[in-house]
């Protein structure tokens, strides 16, 4: 599909309207991309997520949901937190938390008129989702969401290695045909 595409490399420096943090329910900084980003962005990304109020003690983005703030010093002009599931073995609603995920990442780039997002691979770091499963979820959800939010008009996968591009690429190919 022409509207999606997977890229290999730094998040931080892709040209579109909104990259997607993978972020913590804290959404106060982290490792992997979620610091990658908070570093790229400078310290007036912190201060924006400090804003959102808490909607439990230590939480201001549930799991499956999703937050969205200006990008600061990235060349993306906003940042989508979103906050995917940590594997616990698949039978406590990851998938289903991965999908909405993915649902609240599309309902914001919709809402701001963003044409283009860039999504990492959402919970395949730390939080150790299968990445093919991963990447079938992400797809599927990515495929149908561009049917529902037409004024995204593309969708940049960024693999963080070669074997998570492979995965995105496969994924793709397979529901693309």
């Amino acid at each position: 599909m022409d509207r999606v595409k997977v890229i290999i490399g730094d998040i931080t420096k892709v040209q579109v309207n909104a990259i997607v943090n993978a972020a913590n329910e804290r959404m106060l900084g982290g490792g992997g991309v979620d610091g990658a980003i908070h570093r790229a962005a400078g310290y007036h990304l912190l201060e924006a997520c400090r804003r959102f109020p808490e909607v439990r003690p230590g939480v201001r983005c549930p799991t499956g949901t999703a937050r969205i703030t200006p990008g600061y010093n990235l060349p993306a002009s906003h940042v989508i937190h979103a906050v995917g599931p940590i594997w616990r073995g698949g039978d406590h609603g990851e998938d289903e938390a991965l999908a909405k995920c993915y649902q609240a990442i599309f309902k914001l780039a919709g809402e701001h008129e963003l044409q283009s997002v860039a999504l990492p691979a959402i919970s395949c770091g730390v939080y150790r989702f299968p990445p093919e499963r991963a990447a079938r979820i992400a797809i599927r959800e990515v495929l149908a969401l561009l049917e529902q939010y037409p004024s995204v008009t593309q969708v940049v996968l960024v693999a963080f290695d070669e074997a998570m591009g492979q995965v995105m690429r496969a994924a793709l190919e397979s529901q693309s045909a």
